[in-house]
């Protein structure tokens, strides 16, 4: 029998897409029903909810006066669009006047509104997508929402055709479009790319269009695009953002070669739970926040294959990460950041004020740490997640935080720092001790150790040990609080609404500090706490 490597008679880049391919094929044979439940935490919600209730206040007996009718049209209006389709509907059989108020109020159409039951069944597939049609064709428009998750779509595509030449007629504002279960090579038809009065769109489970239909895309209106799990080619995501001249929001999960961001307006981008070998952030005057999870660069955890993360014009980046040492490659200003590298003013970025890193700190990957740390002089908010070593610890790597020499932010910047999935050990303590004797600015500290039924550490043990870190070489004196966990290991996935809601100015953060009198405590006040609260 053969010795060869599969692949091993192909070109590099063919071998690279076959393996691509068959993951894809592994995760549509394995592992669906895991996806398609985390892209439905990830899609957007309804505007309107089928649990919400309509009460009215009674002041005293009934006396049988109707008093909605005195109301006015444009309130009647609002009350019939806080409603799920179907409810809305059946208000037109009340009066001529209610009729009339159905057709002229923006719709919201979301077909699990349809179903008692999650998640739907084959036998649902038939009765939602009648009644999806029935909707569309009736009402004569705008929707402001259409949410589209719950049917196999392989079977009905002439009618997802109808419906996007319904919606691009009629005008839409926001649409979630979610394919299920599979096949991913359903395609996408290219009405959908024309749609000009979309503000937000969110695909999933697809295939986009080849090269030649995208030409014509055009989204003017759009401030908000999520892409999961789309089979796509090189450059077709580039394509649609660069026909989205006000997009502000991109989030992608899935399987792509590279990613080239340019955008105007694009002010957070996310990529999730992704194989992608290179991203590189081109032109983006705009862009606060460039956020990485579960990102790598081969399907292969054993390849050693990493994704290049390429940062050249963002001069608001504010917000990065998390970079990943072994897994990531970072290049910044056309130099690539290397254990050992002297920083110059190319190699930084200043204008990054919250970072997160996630590092194994009992392997040689822990080295890359200080480096990296070196290219962020002014980060004021760090946030690691110690990664779970499934080798032998490095005892040099002890020695190595001892003997690591000074960082600027580390020194005088750093007000904040955190770090989760802590499990106690040596490697993990001396770091946070070289931390901890380093930070002359350091306000709060935050410890929140990994779950003790995986570690089999209890809080006690966890709170025993942290106790006995020697605080006498603390630079400063600051409030620090030690958390337990009851999620999974590793951390629960990243969620993109958490990325980007501009009105957090820190994701990364597990909890928030809130100051009470003094704008410090003392070092020696460590607070056990379990959860997020403290006891």
């Amino acid at each position: 029998m053969s010795s060869r490597a599969p692949f091993s008679n192909l070109d590099p880049a063919t071998a690279a897409d076959t393996r691509r391919r068959r993951y894809d094929q592994h995760e549509q044979d394995g592992d669906m029903d895991h996806l398609l439940s985390y892209i439905h935490s990830c899609v957007p919600d309804p505007p309107v909810s089928t649990a919400a209730r309509l009460v009215a206040r009674r002041t005293g007996p009934s006396d049988g006066v109707d008093r909605i009718s005195s109301l006015s049209d444009t309130l009647l209006r609002d009350i019939v669009s806080r409603l799920p389709f179907k409810d809305a509907a059946r208000t037109a059989v009340l009066a001529t006047r209610w009729r009339g108020l159905w057709l002229a109020t923006p719709l919201v159409v979301a077909d699990a509104h349809l179903l008692n039951h999650w998640p739907p069944t084959p036998a649902d597939a038939t009765p939602v997508t009648a009644a999806v049609s029935h909707a569309l064709a009736t009402h004569p428009g705008p929707f402001r929402c259409v949410h589209l998750v719950s049917t196999r779509m392989d079977a009905y595509q002439p009618q997802l055709k109808r419906w996007l030449l319904l919606l691009a007629a009629k005008g839409v504002q926001e649409l979630v479009l979610v394919n299920r279960p599979c096949p991913r090579e359903v395609p996408l038809p290219d009405t959908l790319f024309r749609i000009a009065t979309l503000t937000r769109l969110y695909i999933g489970v697809w295939k986009f269009p080849g090269a030649a239909h995208l030409q014509g895309a055009s989204f003017p209106n759009l401030r908000e695009l999520g892409i999961f799990s789309v089979v796509v080619e090189d450059g077709d995501i580039d394509s649609v953002v660069a026909r989205s001249p006000v997009l502000e929001i991109l989030n992608i999960q899935g399987t792509i070669k590279g990613l080239r961001i340019v955008g105007q307006s694009l002010r957070c981008v996310q990529i999730c739970a992704s194989v992608v070998e290179n991203i590189a952030v081109v032109h983006t005057p705009c862009l606060e926040r460039l956020i990485l999870w579960d990102v790598r660069g081969s399907p292969n955890h054993a390849s050693g294959l990493c994704t290049r993360i390429k940062i050249g014009k963002a001069p608001k980046l504010r917000i990065l990460g998390y970079l990943e040492p072994g897994k990531h490659v970072l290049e910044i200003g056309g130099t690539t950041i290397m254990a050992g590298i002297k920083p110059s003013a190319s190699t930084m970025l200043t204008t990054v004020k919250v970072l997160s890193i996630k590092s194994c700190f009992g392997s040689n990957d822990t080295k890359m740490v200080p480096d990296l740390l070196k290219c962020f002089p002014n980060v004021e908010a760090l946030h690691i997640i110690s990664v779970k070593c499934n080798e032998p610890a490095d005892k040099l790597n002890i020695k190595f935080w001892q003997e690591a020499g000074p960082i600027v932010c580390v020194l005088l910047r750093i007000k904040v720092m955190t770090i989760r999935e802590f499990r106690g050990e040596q490697h993990e303590l001396a770091f946070l001790q070289y931390f901890y004797e380093n930070a002359r600015v350091l306000k709060y500290a935050l410890i929140a150790a990994a779950n003790a039924r995986v570690t089999g550490i209890s809080d006690k043990q966890m709170f025993s040990i942290l106790q006995n870190m020697n605080d006498a070489r603390w630079a400063s004196k600051f409030g620090l609080a030690i958390i337990g966990s009851n999620g999974p290991e590793g951390g629960r996935p990243w969620m993109f609404e958490r990325g980007s809601n501009f009105s957090d100015d820190d994701p990364f953060a597990p909890v928030k500090f809130i100051e009470h009198g003094p704008a410090s405590a003392p070092r020696q006040n460590k607070t056990a706490c379990s959860g997020t609260r403290c006891i």
